[in-house]
């Protein structure tokens, strides 16, 4: 009879080698430009937590002049948050003499409206006056 050839290991064999080169391996963080992934992360999450305006906002915003300060960003901001925690998925959002159609789930301003324009706003399922 010939020799046992079989040269592959057992599974319990690799089991063990696996475990133990995990061992070895460093549990420091990969860095890249010095910072963690972690802190990489939570900075890109943290730049996203604010409102996007979509394409359309940005041209109606451009072509009505409607340009907002920082104060009014804040509360718009504020108003699509509160919108969103009361379960208004469109929301319309007053700033002062300004209306912004927002989509909360998305945080996203779908459009913008300026006095003197049509004050008809369908589609959406609540209001807020910031």
């Amino acid at each position: 009879m010939p020799a046992n050839i079989n040269t592959f290991p057992s599974i319990m064999q690799m089991t063990d080698k696996i475990g133990r080169s995990n061992e070895t391996k460093s549990r420091e963080p990969v860095r890249i430009q010095g910072r963690s992934f972690e802190e990489i992360l939570n900075s890109r999450v943290s730049e996203n937590e604010g409102l996007k305006f979509s394409k359309h906002a940005n041209m109606r915003m451009q072509s009505r002049s409607i340009d907002l300060s920082e104060d009014q960003r804040s509360r718009l901001e504020s108003g699509a948050l509160a919108a969103g925690a009361k379960g208004i998925k469109e929301s319309l959002v007053m700033v002062d003499d300004l209306a912004f159609i927002v989509n909360t789930s998305n945080k996203t301003v779908i459009t913008a409206i300026g006095e003197g324009d049509d004050k008809i706003f369908t589609n959406i399922d609540g209001a807020v006056i910031a």
